[in-house]
């Protein structure tokens, strides 16, 4: 019996964070007798990647014949952000339920995208169950160690830098590894209203008050939300001056948050005066797209411990967790 075509030129096209498009071209010899095709996705493989698959785990999905391009989704869990390797057979189904199939395509590589902002906001309205009542804060502030700030006021004429933001949190995050600014926080103590005098980052503290970053001439985008195997839940926010460049590329990406109105970080005016409330039951890490002046703001020492068990450097978002994950890749 005449063999199958061997699928060639296999083009990956509308790839999501969970699904993708697939075609391909194929001799017209026996195409009539294709009944079936076989499709085998897999984790590419890299040194430091566990090799979680069992050699015995069937990886093929085996799909009707339907004109082409197929899409591909939900039949695995792909996982954003994640690069795949796909190889396509042709089948046939023989009356006895067995199949006759062609050799395997050549392997294709592709990468799944990030979160898109259908996802982001499911995150967006998990965030908002927990996020609690909202309390008063006057100064975002950033910890980091004496060289730092030596270092910033040397090299870069007292200008905090943007950098680019780490891979920490959920996995498909658009801001990771693309997003350039400088963390703040402002959550407060419940007892003092004022910043904690512990910190994983470093003993001096630099403060600036609210307005100088937040105000009617920002805008405010939800970035992010996650937890780290812990009781902890961490949110994070995008603050980008109006038409900057960070701005920009949060408006393409991101959920746009009312300045006024929302779960997470507000500002509001009263009696002439810009009034700054935070969530209670979140921890807030704040993205600021644009360089900061540190003589804005004040640099001391604080007098309480450096917690590194709190930091979120690069840190790893808890895939099981049922409050902080949407039904898509983690």
């Amino acid at each position: 019996m005449e063999e199958l075509p061997v699928p060639h030129n296999i083009k990956i096209s509308n790839i999501t964070c969970d699904s993708f498009k697939i075609s391909w071209e194929m001799d017209s010899k026996s195409k009539e007798r294709i009944t079936h095709y076989f499709i085998d996705l897999n984790k590419k493989e890299n040194k430091n990647s566990n090799k979680f698959k069992h050699k015995d785990v069937p990886t093929k999905l085996v799909a009707k014949a339907v004109p082409l391009p197929m899409t591909v989704r939900g039949h695995w869990f792909l996982s954003p952000r994640t690069e795949y390797t796909v190889a396509v057979q042709t089948a046939s189904k023989q009356v006895d339920g067995d199949y006759m199939v062609s050799e395997w395509s050549e392997i294709i590589e592709f990468c799944t995208a990030d979160y898109s902002k259908v996802h982001l906001t499911q995150l967006l309205e998990k965030a908002e169950v927990i996020a609690g009542r909202m309390l008063k804060f006057s100064v975002f502030y950033r910890n980091q160690h004496k060289e730092y700030f030596d270092y910033i006021r040397e090299q870069h004429g007292n200008a905090l830098q943007p950098s680019v933001k780490d891979n920490s949190g959920s996995h498909g995050s658009p801001i990771s590894g693309k997003l350039e600014g400088i963390f703040f926080s402002c959550n407060t103590e419940f007892n003092t209203g004022k910043p904690p005098q512990d910190s994983p980052y470093g003993r001096y503290q630099f403060e600036i008050a609210a307005e100088k970053l937040f105000n009617p001439n920002t805008n405010l985008y939800f970035g992010d939300f996650y937890c780290m195997y812990t009781a902890y839940h961490y949110v994070i926010l995008v603050l980008a001056p109006a038409g900057s460049p960070g701005d920009e590329f949060c408006k393409q990406r991101l959920p746009q948050l009312n300045l006024q109105d929302n779960k997470f970080l507000t500002c509001t005016e009263e009696d002439g005066v810009m009034v700054y409330h935070h969530a209670q039951d979140v921890i807030l890490e704040v993205i600021y797209t644009n360089p900061v002046d540190i003589s804005l703001g004040t640099v001391s020492e604080i007098t309480g411990h450096q917690l590194m068990s709190l930091s979120t450097a690069n840190a790893k978002k808890d895939p099981s967790c049922k409050t902080c994950n949407i039904s898509v890749g983690r």
